[in-house]
């Protein structure tokens, strides 16, 4: 059967792919809310595709990812906040890269480079309560400054690209899952959970990816209280009116954005493929996706340094591809945590279990320029 004998890697996370470095920039003072993460390919670079769903995508370089494209390796890959603003995150990477020496060459120089950096953006801002607090150029040089071997680096929680993450009226974040399958070959996700969508289901306040997880995540027992499910119910309830309602919040936008991986030597036809097929993932762990106002971006990443998957094999890949996200998508919303600035107060998930509000109150944001009713 398709899929036996496939386990989550020691890391349960991009670390599990070997080569790929991740560095974080993110800033939660002066009514900032907001970070980078970038992921840097192995020397010599990484294959790449992507597929952006939604309504409301920010992306930069993605046509290049194109098969029918020249290029056949990228640099780095890079997921910020800001919305549109925070793309100059990745005009920062793509020089702090080039100042390395890292890039394409286009003369007879060692620093003769153009270092390849597509991009994806979420929207938050706003939620640390300044609209002019958001990545620039200086997020992305930092970013790349403080990369570490993807193994050692912060892969969930409250970082980088999910530091003003939010999922379905809870605190959002990042988080990243791993497959090795049965011949070697590891699939691994990362991603920034930024959802209008909700990721529970509203009956049992139970994660609707719940049958995916396995044991690496480390979410078993939930058993949410009659007051947890209530709250749960009336924080989506909360947050959903505000992109959707008659004059609600014309600034609840969203976006899930990250990246999927592999060791396995794939051509840029097949990791487009790969991204896509993370997408069947975002569907299984939210509800609804794709909405008008996200715009869900993932990237196919091939570091390939493992034989090419025949047809059987690459099935395989893909199907993994699907469940590491839906997992590092729990993930993020479990390692999320909740946080009060003068722009809103997100709870977290696991802090509503915990200790519900008193009856089933919601937490959500305040609305920027209205009078707070919560």
């Amino acid at each position: 059967m398709i899929g036996d004998g496939i386990r989550p890697g020691p890391h349960n996370g991009l670390g599990d792919i070997a080569g790929l470095h991740v560095g974080h920039h993110e800033r939660r003072d002066r009514s900032y809310l907001t970070g980078t993460t970038v992921v840097l390919a192995p020397a010599g670079g990484m294959v790449g595709g992507v597929d952006v769903r939604g309504g409301g995508p920010g992306t930069r370089e993605t046509d290049l990812l194109d098969p029918t494209a020249s290029a056949e390796r990228i640099h780095a890959v890079t997921l910020t906040g800001g919305s549109a603003y925070g793309l100059a995150a990745a005009s920062g990477v793509a020089d702090a890269l080039g100042d390395a020496g890292v890039g394409l060459p286009v003369g007879a120089g060692p620093d003769e480079v153009v270092p390849l950096v597509p991009a994806a953006v979420l929207f938050d801002l706003g939620r640390g309560g300044d609209f002019r607090a958001r990545p620039d150029r200086e997020f992305g040089v930092a970013a790349v400054a403080a990369a570490l071997p993807a193994e050692d680096a912060a892969l969930v929680g409250c970082v980088g690209a999910g530091t003003g993450a939010v999922a379905g009226g809870l605190k959002g974040g990042l988080g990243s899952a791993s497959a090795i399958l049965p011949d070697g070959t590891v699939v691994a996700a990362l991603v920034a959970a930024n959802t209008v969508g909700s990721f529970l289901d509203p009956a049992t306040g139970l994660p609707w990816a719940l049958p995916l997880l396995t044991a690496a995540e480390g979410i078993d027992g939930l058993a949410p209280s009659a007051d947890a499910r209530a709250e749960l119910a009336a924080t989506y309830a909360a947050a959903l009116a505000g992109p959707l309602a008659a004059g609600g919040d014309p600034t609840a936008q969203h976006t899930t954005i990250g990246v999927i991986a592999t060791d396995a030597t794939l051509s840029k036809a097949q990791c487009r493929k790969l991204a896509g097929v993370g997408h069947d993932g975002l569907a299984r762990a939210v509800n609804p996706i794709h909405t008008l106002f996200d715009g869900d971006t993932l990237f196919g990443l091939s570091t390939a340094t493992r034989p090419a998957p025949d047809r059987l094999d690459f099935q395989v890949i893909l199907a993994a591809a699907a469940d590491v996200v839906s997992r590092a998508m729990v993930r993020a919303l479990w390692c999320a945590e909740g946080i009060e600035t003068p722009g809103g107060r997100w709870r977290s998930y696991r802090e509503i279990l915990a200790s519900p509000a008193p009856g089933g109150a919601s937490g959500r944001a305040r609305v920027p320029g209205r009078a707070d009713t919560s």
